[in-house]
């Protein structure tokens, strides 16, 4: 680990220096934030382009997502394992994520978390991750931050097929028309793998098949008239593995979980009275079947109805209602209901610019609340830019827990958790480099826990941590993105760290367009974490590992592309999750083709 970040240090150093003068940095927004703001203008804010998921070519958005700074995956195994995504520390279930901006997540889950596992890249256009309390932005599960996916809109026809190590193979398809009046795209995503044994003392294969389809469009009626909507549907088979009789220890089960999932939403724009008025209905629909020694079926479901008022980049107004019901395994079901108001503005004042935010939730079946959120960033001059925050969030309890799904003690009365977050960020840029250092406080309190049979709320839990990047465009489609995390998460009822979140973290990546070359390699790094062991109660150690990718692509024409990556290039064992297996050295191929 050491020499890795002494490596990725001098790399930091050599983007720094001078580049081409004739380069510069396309301009980059962030539209999770409720109004589109300049990344340098906001802590924690990163955005992942089409570009760049092309260059590095990998087939889910988990691995993308790993590359961010204070962002962490851990998955139970590769190729269709449980995946969570903490971010600064967080637990997974305080991460919100949304597809087209429909909350995605299983609300039959204990932690209502999503599962970002069979999530592919292939029809995604953007990544954007919004670090630290939202809650005044998105309301409750925004703890820990924001991950927002944007699907494509395509004009003409693609396809693209690829085969590999582990009997892989995945495909997409997709058909699109486009103009400044109107779109229409439909497209086809999948992905099966023979795959290797998740446990890492198994012997057995557990394969993995996925496939999503997807349809969108949109149609201006008038100037002043707009409607557009999405549909989704992914449908997922994985073998795993678990805790068989006698020993009850992880290995090899025959054990398998289907799920199928659907979203979509409607939204209509209409500008009257100086501002922008929207109005949009979406849903998610999860039903996620298990089949083992204990079998179970569970559905979950999700309608959010908002209304926005917006002014420019200026200001933000709107109201939603959100309901949400799960059917669990044991029989159990509730329905939980919250409507909410909120508002976002921005004012630029010469050098310094303030954005503030503000919301006020009133769950059905908790108290309500109003949360908010306040930044200055403020031009120092010579490309120096000083960001400062301070936000509020909070997370009512899920469905399982309200209930108390599987609980073999009295239940208790729960509380809603509560969250505030601080960071403080340094940048400098220019038309080809821009660096940053972010320093940033995270503190839950209430904070929901399965302990001696129940669910209760333990006393706090707190994280904090230092993020540093750099990305330089060193000449014409050359490319650098370094990113270090160091993050310190504590459970203070208990004074121990809490699972899966290493001390530190960090990546580096090259990516790379010219002439007909194109494509990335990616050197990803995490120090050793605190983890349940492999008897499913203890604690333990999970080892730091190093590994690396590379990705390449040739244009043999404009229609015609050839490609080919390798995966964990060094052949290195090593688990994101302890127990669980990652595959070793990995090669595929593929092509793509586009009218």
């Amino acid at each position: 680990m050491r020499s890795y970040l002494l490596a990725t240090a001098a790399l930091a150093a050599a983007a720094a220096a001078p580049a081409c003068a004739d380069t510069s940095v396309d301009e980059v927004v962030v539209t999770a934030a409720r109004l589109p703001v300049d990344p340098e203008e906001i802590t924690g804010a990163r955005v992942i382009d089409r570009a760049e998921i092309e260059a590095r070519n990998t087939a889910f958005a988990a691995d993308l997502l790993s590359t961010v700074p204070g962002v962490s995956i851990a998955r139970t195994g590769a190729f269709g394992g449980v995946a969570a995504i903490r971010i600064r520390g967080a637990a997974p279930d305080k991460t919100l994520v949304l597809i087209d901006g429909v909350p995605v997540g299983d609300g039959a889950a204990p932690n209502g978390d999503y599962d970002p596992s069979s999530l592919q890249t292939a029809d995604l256009e953007r990544v954007e991750v919004l670090s630290g309390p939202q809650g005044s932005l998105w309301g409750s599960e925004a703890i820990g931050g924001v991950v927002s996916f944007t699907t494509r809109e395509l004009d003409g026809l693609e396809f693209a097929a690829e085969g590999g190590s582990f009997t892989t193979a995945r495909g997409f398809a997709g058909a699109g028309t486009r103009t400044d009046r109107y779109a229409l795209s439909a497209t086809v995503a999948g992905f099966r793998t023979d795959g290797i044994s998740k446990a890492d003392t198994g012997a057995e294969d557990d394969g993995f098949r996925t496939w999503t389809a997807n349809l969108g469009g949109r149609f201006t009626a008038s100037p002043q008239v707009r409607v557009d909507g999405r549909l989704r549907y992914t449908r997922s088979t994985v073998e795993i593995d678990g805790y068989p009789p006698p020993r009850f220890e992880l290995g090899d089960t025959p054990d398998r979980a289907k799920t199928r999932a659907w979203q979509g939403f409607a939204r209509a724009s209409v500008d009257a009275l100086g501002l922008t008025h929207e109005i949009s209905l979406s849903a998610y629909d999860l039903r996620r079947r298990n089949l083992s020694s204990f079998p179970s079926v569970v559905d979950a479901d999700r309608q959010v109805l908002r209304w926005t008022a917006t002014q420019g980049d200026r200001f933000v107004v709107g109201a939603e209602h959100q309901a949400s019901e799960a059917d669990l395994s044991t029989g159990l079901s509730r329905n939980l209901s919250n409507t909410a108001v909120f508002a976002v503005g921005q004012a630029r004042l010469d050098r310094l610019t303030l954005t503030g935010s503000v919301r006020h939730d009133d769950p059905e079946a908790f108290r309500s609340r109003t949360t908010g959120r306040l930044s200055a960033a403020l031009d120092a001059g010579g490309g120096f830019r000083v960001v400062a925050s301070a936000g509020t969030g909070f997370k009512t309890p899920t469905v399982s827990q309200v209930v108390c799904d599987f609980c073999f003690a009295p239940p208790v009365a729960l509380r809603p958790e509560r969250a505030e977050g601080y960071d403080l960020r340094l940048g400098w840029s220019n038309a080809t480099v821009s660096a940053a250092v972010t320093a940033y406080r995270l503190l839950v309190r209430d904070q929901i826990a399965y302990v001696a049979s129940r669910y209760i709320n333990i006393a706090k839990t707190s994280s904090s941590g230092l993020e540093a990047e750099v990305d330089a465009r060193l000449a014409e489609g050359v490319r650098v993105k370094l990113a270090y995390a160091w993050t310190d998460a504590i459970d203070r009822s208990t004074d121990r760290s809490l699972l899966r979140v290493p001390d530190h973290a960090g990546s580096a990546s090259l990516l790379w367009d010219r002439g007909p070359w194109s494509g990335s390699v990616s050197v990803r790094a995490e120090s050793s974490q605190s983890d349940t062991a492999r008897d499913g109660f203890s604690r333990a150690v999970r080892g730091g590992f190093v590994t690396a990718d590379v990705s390449a692509a040739y244009a043999v024409n404009e229609g015609l592309t050839l490609t080919a990556r390798v995966e964990n290039l060094a052949d290195r064992r090593y688990a994101e999750t302890l127990g669980y297996r990652e595959p070793g050295l990995a090669a595929y191929v593929g092509l793509r083709l586009r009218r």
